[in-house]
């Protein structure tokens, strides 16, 4: 498939800035009102788009009300969807998702089976997505059947994403779950890091959970990340992004 427009923007946005930052919103945590006021603050400290979804909780109408509340703010709204139900024809694109390591054949292509028709009658952009539960996981490893990565394994780690940029990923996304302990080592992300440059992947390396300060952030971009999600420490302070893209930005300009 092509390129969207998000997407294209996503890559645009890495190649001139050095990094991006995605907001995440879970609509079963966070009421329209909220999200506005998150969505408001996340572009005004300059963060590149908005992801909405969660792995539990996920109904209409209420996805679409948080959605169209977050469109106000002017930044894409990418939704983040753990099932089937996390769709809405009012956001601007999807990621449209393989979970690498699950053990269900449900997560790896047959629920994406099920979502394809919808996704392609609702017009919303599908952003071709490999995502990749480390350690922890949280509720979306535990929900999706998924075997968590160690957080010691980065040899592992990297067969994944390497295996996902052979299979077509325009984004790989590196999970250590919602509220995660501890991140991703930013040294299995430098790995991951160097095997898909040995390849030649041009798309996007994205990881989360668990990142919870600005010096947390910057190691992991420094390690090679191409962008970091913040959802959790985001339900808890808004304003906390401030400092977050700050720290990409300062990070980027170094290099």
């Amino acid at each position: 498939m092509k390129i969207g427009k998000v997407l294209r923007m996503l890559l645009s946005e890495r190649d001139e800035k050095g990094k991006i930052h995605l907001t995440l919103i879970d609509p079963e945590k966070t009421s329209p009102e909220e999200a506005e006021r998150i969505a408001m603050t996340a572009a005004d400290a300059g963060s590149t788009a908005i992801l909405i979804g969660g792995s539990l909780g996920i109904f209409e109408p209420l996805l679409s009300e948080v959605v169209r509340a977050v469109r106000k703010s002017g930044l894409p709204v990418i939704l983040f969807p753990g099932n089937i139900n996390g769709l809405t024809p009012h956001a601007d694109a999807v990621l449209f998702m393989t979970l690498m390591n699950s053990d269900d054949p449900y997560y790896v292509t047959g629920v994406q089976a099920q979502a394809a028709p919808i996704v392609l009658r609702m017009g919303i952009e599908p952003i071709p997505t490999a995502y990749i539960i480390v350690g922890y996981g949280g509720a979306a490893g535990y929900i999706g059947r998924a075997r968590p990565i160690p957080y010691e394994r980065s040899d592992i780690l990297a067969a994944y994403a390497l295996a996902s940029a052979m299979m077509g990923a325009s984004l790989i996304y590196l999970e250590a779950g919602s509220g995660a302990p501890q991140p991703i080592p930013p040294s299995s992300v430098r790995v991951v890091k160097s095997v898909l440059n040995s390849a030649g992947f041009d798309g996007l390396l994205i990881v989360g959970g668990g990142i919870n300060s600005p010096e947390v952030a910057a190691a992991i971009a420094e390690a090679g990340a191409d962008g970091i999600v913040n959802g959790t420490l985001v339900e808890k302070d808004p304003r906390s992004l401030y400092d977050m893209v700050n720290s990409l930005r300062l990070r980027s300009s170094r290099h």
